[in-house]
């Protein structure tokens, strides 16, 4: 393979991407760039399934708990990050490998992504604040004056859109919809983009089971060091928001738990309809690996991204 290549495995949680992405990177010779928009967080690491020490040593990570949640992060900063590690090692390897099952970070690096700025912390808690206060009514108000074209557009059922307008908005002081251009950026490197799937009950045996690992590992402990920053937008996460109900009052332990394992499937679910949208993903399984260097030797032959 002489041509520059981005291999991308992408997935649902638990479905087994670290370990294929590793076993890839290892018969390429080469490193690996996260693509997980909760993994960036150093103080998350049992809920966020960050890799084993015994994984990293692996292989070297990129973009692993290299943020706090106290700093801004957005896909357009991700994209940033990974371009600037890509060209690095680009210089030293014909390929990189980036795993994990945030699309938006993943399109970031491959199409790129509008430049929406960072949101102040103090914005952003003062508009939430306004949501707990006057509602959806209120927010519908505030982007109905400030941007009726995106107004026209956004889910108004969505609050979390919604405020991510609002905070770009009183950030820049113009229109969130100025900077959704949607225009896709030129790479210099080819893309080979594989999505890892399995059948459902598995799915769901290994999502179940993940769970209950995190929390036998402390999962509660590391939710409750953080309880006193819960409403940070890092943290409004599946497996650290139901326990932060927990830990609030609003249910058992045991609710807590089971709430965990029905989002984390709907996350899961959620995540397979958005790259079954992408029409540039080869569909395979977890335990595929000879398939995956055959399919990059013959698209690194032919040439084709």
């Amino acid at each position: 393979m002489n041509a520059r290549y981005l291999i991308i495995l992408a997935g649902p949680t638990a479905v087994g991407k670290t370990n294929l992405a590793i076993q890839v990177a290892q018969n390429l010779g080469t490193e690996i760039i996260n693509a997980d928009s909760r993994q960036v967080y150093r103080e998350m690491k049992i809920g966020t399934a960050v890799p084993s020490d015994q994984q990293l040593a692996a292989v070297r990570h990129h973009l692993v708990g290299h943020k706090s949640i106290y700093e801004p992060y957005n896909a357009s900063l991700f994209e940033r990050d990974a371009l600037q590690i890509l060209e690095k090692l680009f210089s030293m390897h014909n390929s990189v490998v980036m795993t994990g099952g945030s699309g938006l970070y993943i399109n970031a690096v491959c199409h790129g992504i509008d430049d929406i700025p960072a949101v102040d912390l103090q914005v952003r808690e003062r508009l939430h604040q306004l949501y707990i206060y006057g509602g959806l009514k209120s927010l519908h108000t505030m982007l109905m004056n400030s941007d009726p074209d995106y107004y026209s557009k956004v889910d108004l059922s969505n609050p979390k859109r919604m405020l991510k307008a609002l905070e770009i908005i009183e950030m820049t002081g113009k229109p969130y919809s100025s900077f959704l251009t949607g225009s896709k950026k030129s790479r210099d490197f080819g893309i080979i983009r594989f999505c890892l799937d399995l059948e459902r009950k598995e799915l769901h045996r290994r999502i179940n089971q993940r769970v209950d690992d995190m929390m036998y590992a402390g999962l509660l402990d590391e939710v409750r060091e953080l309880f006193p920053n819960r409403k940070l937008n890092a943290l409004n996460t599946v497996g650290y928001k139901e326990l932060i109900d927990h830990l609030d009052g609003r249910c058992t332990l045991a609710e807590a738990v089971d709430n965990i394992k029905g989002h984390t499937r709907q996350y899961a679910r959620r995540q397979l309809t958005w790259f079954r949208r992408e029409s540039d993903y080869l569909w395979i399984g977890p335990e595929d690996l000879d398939a995956v260097l055959k399919q990059i030797n013959e698209i690194g032959q032919h040439g084709k991204t």
